[in-house]
Parts: structure tokens; sequence; C-alpha cells
């Protein structure tokens, strides 16, 4: 019986020895092979001449596509992929700005971890979907150091947008905007019922003629439907040159987002809040040089922040003044007039602007709500025209400490101090001296050197 055992036992003994070996072949053939998968997977780049042949690529991880440098006319290019956050898939032009999208040529942007670089749109218009589009599922894409210029339909009731974000964690920067004169809004960020978090920064929006009706915005986050929705998109380092589209250049339809040290240069119009809560304007440049219509901030809703903004010869009255805070309705719907209420207003320096305050803004028949919990409070006014305007009386407000130079004082206001001084023509506070950020910060594409001038008049 002994010899029975110890025979099964070796058995047993020299089959696991036999097994373990195999094992570990098997695993060195597993790695073996995973390096050269990864050796046949490194990133590729291939050169293209229509939007035909990206379609035909299947793109992984880490690829470059070259857009052959020329005329791309009626493309409709279909960029559709997903990159990594470590390894990107990127679409660029052979030469920057070398790539002219004509025609009806548009983009789609469709995946995760996508670039963009260097397209010029122009000498075209699109048929019927927006010039670019970050699609509805698209993530974490980029569309930088690109142009859209001039790209209109005869027909200026036709409507469509320029840019469109759907999606979640795109960003659109250093891209040049410029003279769209038909129906619908430059620059559209769709909600839906989670926050999409997008970044559009050191872009140049050129010059918009007025449109006449509703809908000629430079920027809309949001829309009615979702103004109770929270977007969380920044919109800073831009500049925004005699955007006169309508009375809102950007125009804000939902919650916590933050708009920031920009430039409105000669803009007939307003930064807005137009629907939803919890944003913030704070730390922009509103330089009006007494131009007609040109605006400041327009208050609506609640908690909303308005902090250390530079406003100067702001011509607007009432709803355009340089901060103007709107009645609202009894009941509104969504897409009315909200009560303001608990808006903070704090650090703004206000310069040469012909109303610098109205509250109560828009009190008609309809609009009989007056805010509610409204702070003014450490703001600096010099020489306005007017400095203060009530139409309709605040509930629940604190002004105070608000230094004035220049007109009379009033409740709320005090001498000014010596607080300010002057610093690359713009006062500031002596204490937080900065240079303006398009004196020294690229805004716009690279390899497009447009004819500009920021000068205070």
């Amino acid at each position: 019986m002994k010899i029975y055992n110890g025979f099964f036992l070796g058995l047993i003994l020299t089959n696991c020895v036999v097994f373990h070996s195999c094992a570990a072949n098997h695993v060195g053939e597993a790695i073996e092979q995973k390096q050269k998968e990864g050796q046949l997977q490194s990133p590729k780049t291939y050169t293209i001449s229509s939007a035909a042949a990206l379609n035909a690529l299947k793109l992984e991880p880490g690829d470059k596509v070259i857009m052959k440098a020329g005329e791309w006319k009626s493309q409709l290019i279909n960029f559709k992929a997903k990159g990594t956050a470590e390894n990107p898939i990127t679409l660029v032009a052979e030469t920057k700005g070398g790539v002219v999208l004509s025609g009806n040529s548009n983009l789609k942007i469709d995946g995760e971890w996508l670039i963009v670089d260097g397209l010029s749109f122009k000498d075209g218009y699109s048929l019927k979907d927006d010039v670019v589009v970050f699609s509805r599922t698209s993530s974490h894409n980029r569309l930088t150091n690109t142009s859209i210029e001039n790209y209109n339909p005869n027909d200026k009731t036709v409507d469509y947008k320029w840019v469109s974000l759907y999606g979640v964690n795109n960003r659109v920067d250093h891209c040049s905007i410029i003279g769209k004169t038909h129906q619908g809004t430059t620059l559209v960020v769709w909600l839906d019922d989670k926050p999409n978090y997008h970044q559009i920064d050191h872009n140049y929006f050129g010059p918009r003629p007025e449109l006449g009706v509703n809908g000629g915005e430079s920027i809309r986050i949001g829309t009615s439907t979702y103004s109770m929705n929270d977007s969380y998109t920044t919109v800073e380092n831009n500049i925004f040159d005699k955007c006169d589209g309508e009375i809102e250049i950007i125009s804000i339809k939902s919650g916590h987002n933050k708009i920031t040290n920009n430039l409105f240069y000669e803009c007939a119009g307003t930064v807005t809040f137009r629907h939803g809560n919890n944003s913030e304007v704070s730390d922009n440049y509103f330089v009006g040089n007494n131009k007609t219509n040109s605006g400041g901030v327009r208050i609506i809703g609640e908690n909303q922040k308005v902090f250390r903004n530079y406003l100067y010869q702001i011509a607007g009255r009432t709803l355009r003044s340089a901060i103007s805070v709107m009645n609202a309705y009894e009941k509104p719907e969504l897409n009315g007039y909200w009560q303001v209420k608990n808006a903070a207003i704090e650090d703004n320096i206000i310069v040469g602007c012909r109303e610098a305050f109205v509250l109560g803004a828009g009190r008609d028949s309809d609009k009989t709500v007056a805010p509610d919990g409204l702070t003014i409070v450490n703001n600096y006014v010099i020489n306005p025209v007017t400095l203060l305007v009530v139409l309709d009386e605040p509930k629940n407000m604190k002004m105070q400490n608000n230094q004035v130079e220049g007109a009379s004082i009033v409740a709320g206001f005090v001498k000014m101090g010596s607080d300010l001084q002057l610093s690359d023509g713009i006062w500031q506070k002596r204490t937080a001296l900065k240079t303006p950020f398009w004196l020294n910060t690229l805004i716009g594409p690279e390899w497009k050197k447009d004819n500009r001038s920021f000068i205070f008049k």
C-alpha cells in the first residue's frame, strides 16, 4: 500500500511541476503578445486631403491626423474617436491657418480627448447644421487656434450657431470668431440634466453688428428650459470687441457660471444674468468709451455676485447702465424675469459712466417685484453723470462704504479716499495692481494677427 501511495504522490508532484511550467510559459507568452500589441498600436500619423479620408481611419489614442494645406470646399468633417487623457487624438492643419474650410463645410467633434488645431472657416456658410458642434456624448475635447470669419448666408434670417457646445468638460480656446451677421447666437453652451463644466478662454470675439431682433448674443450659457440647472461653465481671458448683436453680449441662463477677467470693448450690450442662480461676474473690464448703448452688468435671479469689475464710460441707461438691478414678475414662467435675491455688488470701480447704479430697472405694470437682500458695498465711483437711480426701493438692502468723487454724497456713499491710483491707464486699488491681461497674453490664434487697438478714450 505504501508503494501504491508513493507512486500517486510522485505522479501528482510531477503534474504540478509540469502545470506550473506550462502556466509560466503561458504568462510569458501573454506578456510577449502584449508587448507586440503595444508595438503594433504605437501612435500613428496620417495625412489626409478630404473628409472621406478621415472617415476611413480607425484612430487609436495618441494618433495624429494632418489635414493638407489648401482649400477644403464643402467638406463635412466628422472627427469621431476616443483618445485618453495621456494620449489624446489630434486633428491638425498642416500649416496653421492654411486649411481653409469654405463652401458649406462644417465640423463635428464626437468622442473623448480629441483636439482640433489650426483650422480656418471662411468664404462660406452652413446649409443646416451649426458650423462647429461638440456632440452630446463628447467629453474632454478641445477646439483651439482656429478661426471662423464672416461665415454667413445671404439670408440673415437663417438661424444657425457658429459653435455649439454639448457634452461635458469641453474647451474652446485661442480662437478668432468674427463677423456673424445672421440670426442665432455665436456660441452656445447647451444644457441637459447634469452640469457640463465647459471652458471658453483666450478667444477673440470680433465685431458683430446689431441684429435688430432677439438672438444676437455672442455667448449664451443654457436655455430657459434648463435655466434652474447648473452648468459650471467658465468664460475667462476673452476679448469681446464691438459685439453689438443685441442687448445681451453674454446671456447666462443657468447656474454656477463664472465670467471673469474678460475685456468688453465698445460693446452695445451687457453681461446679463438672464436666468438661473449662483453665478459670478468678476474682474472684467467694460470699456464703453461713451459709445451709444454700451452697457455693463444686468442682474436678475438669486445669489448673483458682481465683484471687482472695471466699468469705464458706459453710456447706456436703465437696463444698459453700468450696474443694473432689475425688477421681476410676480409669478414668472421659466422664460420670465425672476426676482433678484441676495445679490452682492462689491469692489467695482465705475468711471465716467452715465448711470452708475440703477435699482428696480425695468419696472412697469408687469415687473412689480423689487429686489430683496441687495448688498452694495465698497465700490468706487468717479465722475458719474448720475450716481444712483432708484426706480423701485429694494427690500433689506445693505448699501455702505461706497466711495465717490465728482458727485453729491447720498446715503450709502462717502467721499473718495486715496485707495486708487492710475496704472496702465486704469484706476486700480493701490494694494492690488495688475497688468490688464490683453497686454501680455496671447488672445486668439497664434497664426492670425488682427489689427486690434483697445484705447481708453
